[in-house]
């Protein structure tokens, strides 16, 4: 019996990132192995269009990316066979998000968003350089912030934003609001893309993530890998995949637990 093909999804800040030097050598043996069987990275992160290029001209990773926590798939120009860049948007622009925030602002709520803040301030929030924090400031669908209020107020205000059609997600470091979108529905459409791409093999999807707000992306894979980070110990293991957590965390885990897979598997 032919072996199946593999297809990752991945978180990056936590996952495939440090949570704190952003750095993801621990996990370069399994990322070389991955490239040389040909096996798609797909990351999927809170971050920007800009800054998950960066991401990708590092990792000399070709696969289609999914921006800011499921507001838009990129599917690079003939990646399914000839054509242009795709780019599939999901859910409320980042001017309707903000224009709901301006409002929630009037209403007392204490919080400050990327849009409030200078690359130089976000840098210091994020542990950034001013570049890359311009990167994350340059949004198509979500807006990152740093909760000021008590934990009553915070509950109004998911409140509010759910009467909106809009949601308050826990990121690694921010909370992000946003359209009703999350992560799995990147994942959805670049499955129904390579299954059909690949409709003679057997597909078995990986997605790796480290807080709540992967819990879609794991739930729509058949192997859940949820990397040990600061909020791992939140997210549910899925019950209709199979789970696994790793022991070390961050890129280790990821790098550990990949292997693990590669090898399971015949790669």
């Amino acid at each position: 019996m032919a072996k199946p093909r593999l297809l990752l999804f991945s978180d990056l800040d936590g996952t495939l990132l440090d949570h704190d030097s952003y750095d993801w050598s621990p996990a370069k043996p399994a990322l070389e192995r991955l490239a040389a069987a040909d096996i798609p990275v797909v990351l999927n992160s809170s971050k920007t269009a800009g800054e998950i290029q960066a991401v990708r001209e590092q990792l000399g990773n070709t696969a289609p990316f999914i921006v800011e926590n499921g507001a838009a798939v990129i599917v690079p120009a003939n990646c399914f066979g000839p054509g242009p860049e795709q780019v599939q948007s999901f859910g409320a622009s980042r001017d309707e998000v903000l224009t709901l925030l301006k409002e929630c602002r009037a209403e007392g709520f204490q919080f400050r968003s990327f849009a409030d803040m200078s690359p130089a301030e976000l840098a210091g929030h994020a542990k950034l350089s001013e570049p890359e924090a311009k990167l994350a400031k340059d949004r198509a669908g979500t807006e990152p912030l740093l909760w000021e209020g008590d934990e009553d107020s915070l509950a109004r205000f998911r409140e509010k934003l759910d009467e909106h059609d809009c949601r308050l997600v826990q990121g690694g470091r921010f909370l992000h609001a946003m359209g009703t979108f999350d992560k799995a529905d990147g994942v959805r459409f670049l499955l129904g893309k390579y299954r059909e791409h690949f409709e003679q093999d057997r597909l078995i999807a990986i997605a790796l993530g480290d807080s709540p707000n992967d819990q879609h992306m794991l739930e729509e894979a058949d192997i859940a890998v949820i990397v040990r980070g600061v909020h791992s110990e939140s997210v549910a293991l899925p019950s209709q995949s199979r789970a696994i957590r790793s022991i070390k965390a961050g890129p280790a885990g990821w790098n550990e637990c990949v292997l693990n897979l590669l090898i399971e598997y015949g790669y």
